[in-house]
């Protein structure tokens, strides 16, 4: 993960998930964030938000599955 760039990570669960482009998208974004963020200094990290992914959606469109693929 540490080179791959949200575009790669997409494509990558493109394998996996059929559709949910948009929520794809976002998640491989927070994901190359967060990462980014785990490469600053230590007494910087405390400072950047956010830290945690909030995925809300109705039943069945697909959450759980881009998780577990992560």
């Amino acid at each position: 993960m540490s080179e791959m760039t949200p575009r790669e990570i997409v494509h990558e669960l493109d394998r996996h998930i059929i559709g949910q482009a948009a929520a794809k998208r976002a998640v491989a974004i927070a994901l190359r964030n967060r990462w980014r963020r785990m490469q600053v200094n230590p007494e910087l990290r405390t400072e950047i938000t956010p830290k945690n992914i909030l995925m809300i959606g109705p039943t069945g469109v697909g959450k759980t599955e881009i998780a577990r693929r992560l």
